[in-house]
């Protein structure tokens, strides 16, 4: 019965061996494929002269960093395209104020609401 025993203990531990050897082999092939499929980011950066990064340019000063100012319905609005500033001056004052009413009122309107919104659904 004791050898019956060190036979079948015998044969599990074969078994297991069997069974992590071709765990690992499997492993290795899977990493040799993968490491085959992909390209590393240097070869890329080197080869294609591709420079990886992001630049945020929602806070990045203009080209003309010079702001104009515009006086309209007692309000002074701070703009940097003197075209638009130019243009804004050319307009009668009855224009003036309903495209600062139509752009700046009703635009500041919508964010306080939307903004307050916001804060009530989360």
């Amino acid at each position: 019965m004791n050898t019956y025993k060190q036979h079948i203990e015998y044969t599990y531990n074969a078994f297991c061996k069997i069974v992590i050897r071709h765990a690992s082999i499997d492993a290795a092939r899977t990493f040799y494929s993968k490491w085959n499929r992909e390209i590393s980011l240097e070869y890329l950066s080197v080869e294609k002269f591709v420079l990886f990064s992001n630049t945020d340019e929602y806070f990045v000063q203009p080209t003309s960093s010079k702001e104009y100012t515009f006086t309209v319905y007692g309000q002074t609005v701070m703009l940097n395209n003197p075209n638009l500033v130019a243009a804004l001056s050319s307009l009668s004052e009855m224009e003036q104020e309903t495209l600062y009413f139509c752009i700046f009122c009703i635009l500041y309107t919508l964010f306080r609401h939307f903004h307050s919104a916001a804060f009530v659904n989360r």
